[in-house]
């Protein structure tokens, strides 16, 4: 999986770039984030140990109706895992970054 999670980090979609770069910036420095993460068997985009909280960023493919599937599989692993999920799409990081940051501040700080 190491190097699968490389290959991913190497291929970042541009909406998990820009939320990246904001996810390592000081108003989150309190918690830090890994991206292309190891949970069991899957990879999620961004998780923080400390809050134990995964965000993951999803692109169209994620609307395949066999995508769903596997989606709401991986989903219930990583609540079943004692993980919070917080879900966007590419184009809500890309069109209301403000809003994707306030939610996950909104988050970090309860």
């Amino acid at each position: 999986m190491k190097d699968r999670r490389r290959e991913l980090r190497i291929m970042m979609t541009t909406a998990e770039a820009v939320l990246w770069k904001e996810l390592r910036s000081v108003r989150f420095i309190r918690f830090p984030f890994r991206r292309q993460h190891s949970v069991g068997f899957y990879i999620v985009d961004f998780y923080c140990p400390k809050l134990k909280l995964v965000i993951e960023v999803d692109g169209h493919i994620h609307d395949l109706p066999d995508r769903k599937e596997h989606d709401l599989e991986r989903e219930a692993y990583l609540k079943g895992s004692g993980l919070r999920i917080l879900r966007f799409t590419n184009e809500q990081v890309m069109n209301d970054l403000d809003a994707v940051l306030e939610q996950i501040t909104s988050y970090c700080f309860l």
